[in-house]
């Protein structure tokens, strides 16, 4: 498909519908272009909150909405459900699996994926979560281990079913963490009163020695002691060696055995990006100018944890790929009216984790908080980011509700059987 071969305005293609995409897209709502945003799937996934449909607090259509009901009023958007299989700069086309594109400028973000660091098994067998689906597979798998668990006397065997290792231990390795915690001790204790809960284990794995590393050290204290109180047991300054079908291998040789290894250690860019001719930097992302244009192709540009500037470490977080996308759509803008583009600045406006029902940290600078006003403006501010009235709503009722009664909603164990399958093939 060729997308506009007779052009009366400028067409700015946008690859991914992400954070960058979507507030790059918005940024354009009044300038005189034609938006194509093309994404792999019809809807935007709201990653932030991704951890709680794995620990069964939200629904799937409450962190997930239709990218063309977002732009529904924006008419200089139109949405092209494709994958993107390679980059053409010198011919201004993309080509996607329902045919060429063509554009005038180009911002790509199409994210990341788990990266594996190269851990024997660890792609094999470990759940990542970075995708919607891997939410709510891994909610089933978690959901099944203890359905299998109450039917089986053998305890060494129920304690490993019962064992869930957590590798990773930045924001959402923390989170998960606390949230599996919380599942266990709350609903999931009510519900299976045959089982004796104090065989399960939750282990939070973190090769550095504290978790949440890029925070300030008072906040990565309070929450490791925070996660005792959970009776999560943190692992610090332990490195898995690999990953098997029943546990993991940790340096020094130690095996801890597991039916569950939850991979959550880090990002790469997008692989599919290590065929379309782009400079590619570390772990897979693009190297991008201080404009976040690439290059030598002064046309496109690169945004969200698929770009990286060499002299502007940034963190993988929505804030940054919301503050660049809006840099890409205002440097568009200043090309077409024939300015310079803006060296892209990034602004702080906090780092914060939640770790558990009514705890949180938040560090933005000197101000530093800690439990349950650190937790209001958590929930304030992915309420706020939320897309869609619908879900803003039902995830604050969700919220409220679980935590007056300490209850989970989200514990239908959709296809038993599958999970039972997966199992047995990790």
């Amino acid at each position: 498909m060729t997308v506009r071969d007779r052009r009366s305005r400028p067409v700015v293609a946008i690859v991914g519908a992400g954070f960058g995409g979507l507030w790059a897209a918005k940024a354009l709502r009044d300038a005189p272009v034609d938006v194509l945003m093309i994404d792999r799937r019809n809807f935007h996934t709201f990653y932030p909150l991704l951890y709680q449909l794995a620990a069964a607090e939200l629904e799937p259509q409450s962190v997930a909405y239709p990218v063309r009901s977002i732009f529904r009023n924006q008419h200089n958007v139109r949405f092209l459900l494709a994958d993107v299989e390679r980059v053409e700069p010198t011919a201004n086309t993309l080509h996607t699996s329902e045919g060429p594109v063509r554009y005038d400028y180009l911002i790509l973000t199409p994210g990341s994926t788990t990266n594996y660091f190269g851990i024997p098994g660890a792609a094999e067998h470990a759940w990542p979560l970075r995708t919607l689906e891997d939410g709510m597979a891994l909610r089933d798998h978690i959901l099944s281990r203890f359905e299998a668990a109450a039917r089986e006397p053998d305890p060494e065997r129920r304690a490993k079913m019962l064992t869930f290792l957590i590798v990773g231990g930045g924001p959402t390795g923390v989170e998960f963490a606390g949230a599996l915690s919380e599942l266990i001790v709350g609903p999931l204790q009510k519900d299976y009163r045959e089982l004796d809960l104090h065989e399960v284990s939750v282990v939070l794995i973190e090769q550095g020695p504290r978790i949440l590393s890029s925070y300030p050290a008072r906040l990565s204290d309070w929450a490791a002691r925070r996660l005792a109180k959970l009776t999560v047991d943190l692992r610090l300054g332990e490195a898995v060696e690999a990953v098997e079908p029943d546990g993991v291998v940790l340096r020094g040789g130690e095996r801890l055995l597991a039916d569950t290894v939850v991979w959550v250690a880090g990002v790469r860019g997008d692989p599919a990006m290590d065929a379309w001719g782009l400079p590619l930097g570390r772990s897979g992302r693009v190297v991008v100018e201080p404009t976040l244009q690439v290059e030598n192709a002064p046309n496109i540009f690169v945004v969200g944890d698929a770009a990286v500037l060499p002299d502007q470490p940034l963190p993988l977080v929505a804030q940054v790929a919301i503050q660049q996308g809006k840099t890409a759509a205002a440097n568009i803008k200043a090309l077409l009216s024939g300015q310079p583009c803006r060296a892209f600045r990034y602004r702080n406006l906090g780092d914060m984790a939640v770790i558990g029902r009514g705890a949180a940290v938040f560090s933005r600078g000197a101000l530093q908080l800690t439990g349950f006003l650190a937790w209001i403006l958590w929930a304030a501010v992915h309420i706020f980011n939320l897309i869609g009235f619908r879900n803003r709503l039902v995830v604050l009722a969700t919220w409220a509700v679980e935590y007056l009664t300490f209850e989970r909603g989200s514990r239908l164990l959709r296809t038993p059987g599958a999970a039972a399958r997966l199992v047995s093939a990790r």
